[in-house]
């Protein structure tokens, strides 16, 4: 075997790496939010209004379906498309006072860096790997998860 095959191997291979290593990260993040919304029978369910906003999140009274008692305090990730008075379906995580959005938009918006990595690993698995038509592929379905993330919010 010749070198030049061998370092073509080494580069397809560390390209592979890198773009499994996006897709994995990807999945990483948006799993952190998405179990609690695609996991979310037998969790506490509610309506949070949403009273005021920081940098980071998003506070507001919290009304739980049931018989809990309504709580204040409760926090939730702050997007562009929260706005002050608006009455989000969420779920609560367990063991703290944050929740997360239920329902198509939860769910899209939990799987945004999940988008992102795709749109990533779209560039690398066309630039280093030369698979144009997998890496087309990629980067629609990771465009196409934001853009529906982004209309549903």
């Amino acid at each position: 075997m010749k070198r030049t095959d061998l370092l073509l191997y080494a580069h397809r291979a560390a390209m592979g790496c890198v773009a499994l290593l996006l897709l994995v990260a990807g999945f990483w993040s948006s799993w952190d939010t998405a179990q609690h919304v695609l996991l979310a029978k037998g969790r506490e369910h509610g309506t949070l209004t949403v009273a005021g906003c920081g940098d980071d999140t998003c506070t507001g009274p919290y009304d739980p379906e049931g018989s809990p008692p309504p709580r204040s305090g409760m926090t939730i990730a702050k997007s562009v498309a929260v706005k002050k008075a608006a009455r989000l379906q969420v779920v609560v995580k367990p063991g703290t006072d944050e929740v997360v959005r239920t329902g198509t938009a939860g769910v899209l918006h939990a799987w945004v860096p999940m988008g992102g990595a795709l749109v990533l690993a779209g560039l690398v698995i066309g630039g280093g790997l030369r698979l144009t038509r997998l890496a087309w592929g990629t980067a629609a379905a990771g465009g196409a998860l934001l853009v529906g993330a982004f209309l549903a919010l």
